[in-house]
Parts: C-alpha cells; structure tokens; sequence
C-alpha cells in the first residue's frame, strides 16, 4: 500500500499533524493560565520590617502572639 503525496513532507519542511498542534496549544494554555495564578508582589510590600531592640537583661525570647498562637495549637 503506497501512502498518499499529500501525508509526506516536504523536502526540508518539519511535518505538523494534529497531535503536535494540540500539544503544544494545551502547553501554552496550562502556562497562561498558571502565570494568571502567581500573584504579583508591589515593591510597596516587601518594606522591611524594623526589628525590636536587644533585650537589656540578656536573651532573645520573647512571648510575642505568634508564640501564643503556636502554644494554643499543640495543646490536647
């Protein structure tokens, strides 16, 4: 069985079928839709926090409310 002209390449010329097209369409519409989810950072946001001043009797802990919060999850 010979196969038809028309479903051979050209000299030169990459082949594209049905396969290909979708792939890659489906490649790009998962990439658009991903970059649509990542959110967007203003420089407005990323201000740097001032840190608290050194405890004048020693140490670093301190029972801030993250600490708090923390203490409340772990109890039974």
């Amino acid at each position: 069985m010979n196969k038809s002209p028309r479903s051979t390449p050209e000299e030169g010329r990459p082949s594209l079928n049905r396969r290909t097209l979708f792939a890659g369409a489906s490649t790009v519409g998962a990439l658009a839709a991903a970059a649509t989810l990542i959110p967007r950072v203003s420089p407005e946001e990323t201000a740097a926090v001032e840190p608290r001043p050194a405890p004048t009797k020693g140490g670093g802990y301190s029972l801030s409310e993250h600490v708090k919060q923390y203490y409340q999850t772990t109890r039974i």
